[in-house]
């Protein structure tokens, strides 16, 4: 499954989320490929489900794929707990 991770710029907190749901699906058994980008080359962005800050995802709202918004991006539960749903959610659908 393919995530995008969007921030403002596209480096920096857009990377570092990447990295950390990568990490969170490889320790529940999953492989998530990943791009991070800024909002601008987010939109109509090929993949399963993006990630983003809260206030990143409200811009985001018309995207055809689930966004999951991130209010504490140093918090590593909380974006395991939004995660996790989405990509168990996904894995069943396409039967991975």
């Amino acid at each position: 499954m393919r995530v995008v991770t969007v921030c403002g710029m596209g480096f920096g907190t857009s990377l570092m989320l990447l990295m950390e749901v990568q990490a969170i699906a490889k320790k529940h058994g999953f492989a998530v490929d990943g791009e991070a980008v800024d909002l601008g080359s987010a939109k109509g962005k090929d993949c399963d489900f993006m990630v983003a800050s809260g206030e990143i995802a409200s811009e985001l709202d018309g995207e055809s794929v689930e966004v999951v918004a991130i209010d504490n991006l140093l918090d590593k539960q909380e974006i395991e707990e939004k995660v996790m749903p989405v990509i168990r959610r996904i894995a069943e659908t396409k039967g991975a």
